[in-house]
């Protein structure tokens, strides 16, 4: 009577057999884990910071280097077509964009034959490339390796649970055995999820840093385009 009274209280104290409701908050999750679980979850930890910071720093740069001004381009030719290279120049100095950079590289090559221009260009333009891309495969490491990092945590935990239970005597103790789960599981999760966010900021980072290649392929033709013009 006294235990049926309790339930239907709703109260969590049962005189016998008491069953407290056991809750997990993050903390706690990565506690429990072990000292091999916890410094794997520092590592995965670190990872996502120095994904967040590469992540944000190249976005941040690419944007920037994608603003162009609309006549830019019209100001360009008409300077190169009235013999103002001194003022293209200048031009091209003022926007300092990778696309600027690129046509200041090729006005500075005005006079020679047109494949030399184009290939000061397209050298010049592998450079700024490499500028856009800076670090960014870092992020790609980041996602392939996380998830792996991760996976060593639950090999340990599984380790660490298997080995209480041999010596265990032949009594298994479940708490000790819970632990070994936790960090199995725990590390597992915390590498997925720096795995899925590098891997998202990743991809998200090429598709900008192609915008921008696009962007300066498309200036560099209408350039070189202009050159080849009959005058």
């Amino acid at each position: 009577m006294i235990l049926l009274s309790n339930i239907q209280d709703g109260s969590e104290v049962l005189p016998e057999g008491e069953q407290v409701e056991k809750t997990l908050s993050i903390i706690e999750l990565i506690t429990t884990g072990g000292t091999a679980g916890m410094i794997i979850i520092l590592i995965l930890f670190l990872l996502l910071i120095v994904a967040i910071y590469i992540y944000f720093e190249r976005l941040f740069t690419i944007k920037s280097a994608s603003k162009v001004d609309s006549n830019f381009m019209n100001q360009i030719k008409d300077h190169v077509s009235n013999g103002k290279i001194d003022s293209a120049q200048m031009l091209c100095a003022q926007q300092n964009s990778p696309v600027s950079r690129l046509i200041g590289k090729g006005i500075t090559r005005i006079g020679k034959p047109l494949e030399d221009i184009n290939t000061a260009i397209e050298n010049a333009g592998r450079l700024e490339i490499y500028g856009l891309e800076k670090n960014v495969s870092v992020l790609a490491t980041i996602s392939g390796a996380a998830p792996m990092i991760g996976f060593l945590g639950t090999v340990i935990g599984m380790i660490i649970s298997i080995f209480e239970i041999a010596n265990s005597g032949g009594s298994i103790d479940i708490k000790t055995l819970a632990d070994g789960l936790y960090t199995a599981m725990t590390t597992t999760v915390g590498g997925l999820i720096v795995g899925i966010v590098a891997y998202v900021a990743y991809n998200h980072l090429v598709v900008k840093t192609n915008k921008v290649v696009y962007q300066m392929e498309a200036n560099s033709v209408e350039f070189l385009d202009h050159l080849n013009e009959p005058i």
